[in-house]
């Protein structure tokens, strides 16, 4: 104890120098034992994926050919779906002469207004084919080739309803291309472009059945209608005043041939041929009783639609 009190600084820093070896010790001994518990875990992890990577890989050989042949089947049916719309897509769009352009809207115009005239057909005043803003401007160089392929579409359309003979053509609408003011159009992934137009027209049920058969029938172009209205133009329901009815037939006179209850005898003495019985009258068609008073209305359409026109075929990855 005399050496400790003498040489208290040696005796403190021998026994801090004890106290960290010792504390050193166990930070080592559990150091050393997390990392023989990792090296265990990881020759474990190892050792499974070791185990995945000798394993064959997925799918089976047997699912693989169902997914080739599942990919080559989807192949042909995009093929021939791309070949369906063929005759829909222009082989070439050429640009014309703005002089050239103008030339062909006014012979359009001459055309449809003849076939209309011919048809019996009101048109508005400033029919133009829908192209009235070049009435009197010309169009710019750049865009003429897919105006002229919009007006070959429009004149198709036009003629169509022509023929089913409406009473009037009361609007057209055609929304400004891009082209039209210097901008490009830009197909993206898109496999059709399409051409929107607008029509409002008068005439009968009958009328309006034949031009919708007749457009969407995919001939020369394919057409989609996006929007479809039509109202009556007569708002009132019919009144009785609307219908006629068929005459009843005359009753016989009373004691006629249909009261004589002797019709048809003959007594002694007279003529056999008096005792033919007189004819009955010929009896009316009464199934139509009442004359029709629906279907005859004049009904006013309008219609969105677009003219597609499909671009060039995708090539398949």
């Amino acid at each position: 104890m005399s050496w400790i009190k003498e040489n208290k600084f040696l005796a403190a820093l021998g026994g801090g120098t004890l106290v960290g070896v010792i504390g050193l010790y166990f930070a080592g001994s559990q150091a050393a034992t997390r990392y023989e518990t990792a090296k265990e875990e990881f020759a474990a992890a190892s050792g499974t994926v070791s185990q995945y990577l000798k394993l064959s890989l997925s799918p089976r050989p047997e699912n693989v050919t169902g997914k080739t042949k599942a990919l080559d089947d989807y192949r042909r049916s995009l093929e021939t779906l791309q070949a369906a719309f063929q005759p829909f897509r222009p082989a070439e769009i050429k640009n014309v002469s703005p002089q050239e352009l103008s030339n062909r809207i006014v012979a359009a115009n001459t055309e449809l207004r003849a076939a209309f005239e011919e048809n019996k057909v009101v048109v508005p005043e400033p029919f133009f084919v829908g192209f009235e803003k070049y009435k009197s401007s010309f169009a710019g160089g750049n865009s003429t080739g897919i105006l002229d392929y919009q007006l070959g579409s429009i004149k198709e359309l036009l003629m169509s309803l022509a023929s089913s003979k409406p009473s009037e053509l009361k609007n057209l609408h055609r929304p400004e291309l891009p082209e039209e003011s210097g901008k490009a159009f830009t197909p993206g992934d898109a496999v059709a472009r399409p051409f929107p137009l607008e029509l409002t027209f008068v005439g009968t049920e009958e009328s309006v059945r034949q031009f919708l058969t007749a457009i969407t029938k995919p001939d020369k172009q394919y057409v989609v209608i996006r929007d479809l209205r039509i109202s009556n133009q007569k708002k009132e329901p019919p009144r009785a005043a609307d219908a006629q009815f068929d005459k009843a037939p005359a009753k016989p006179a009373a004691g006629g041939a249909f009261n004589d209850p002797f019709a048809g005898f003959a007594l002694p003495g007279d003529d056999p041929a008096a005792a033919k019985p007189a004819e009955a009258p010929k009896a009316t068609n009464s199934a139509r009783i009442l004359s029709q008073v629906l279907g005859n209305e004049q009904v006013q359409v309008f219609l969105r639609l677009d003219v597609m026109q499909f671009l060039p075929a995708k090539k398949l990855p």
